[in-house]
């Protein structure tokens, strides 16, 4: 199995990791507002297994050092493979490579313990993100 990650930044053809979230947060998960005024100017992850698109995420500036990161996704046929931490350390390294400091995310509350393991702390308490239960969450770089 030959797994790649690369990174796209716009204008680059952001098709493949818009078809993953569409698939994912779209058509699985119910979510209406996937697609907003961030992506224009945010780094996007895809990364590929077999040449195939089969994740993606994206981040972009926040405060000072620190960075948002966001819409990360798996599709399910590739869920079994640890795919999500790769991509989250590919994301840290990503960060500090742009001079960031630290991370922040808005995790679906259901993802708290996935990006705990991914060294996240949670530092809110939970919220509705239109139909489902999020909480903020931040780690130190």
């Amino acid at each position: 199995m030959d797994i790649s990650i690369r990174w796209l930044h716009s204008p680059d053809d952001l098709s493949p990791v818009f078809e993953i979230r569409k698939a994912v947060f779209m058509d699985e998960q119910g979510f209406k507002n996937e697609f907003d005024e961030i992506d224009p100017i945010a780094w996007h992850l895809a990364l590929s297994v077999d040449s195939k698109t089969a994740g993606c995420a994206r981040i972009y500036p926040g405060e000072g050092n620190t960075w948002h990161v966001g819409r990360v996704a798996v599709l399910k046929e590739y869920r079994s493979l640890h795919l999500g931490s790769r991509m989250m350390e590919a994301v840290m390294d990503k960060i500090k490579a742009l001079g960031g400091r630290g991370a922040v995310l808005s995790a679906q509350c259901q993802a708290v313990p996935f990006n705990q393991k991914n060294g996240f702390t949670v530092i809110s308490e939970p919220y509705m993100d239109e139909h489902c239960p999020h909480q903020d969450m931040e780690r130190k770089l």
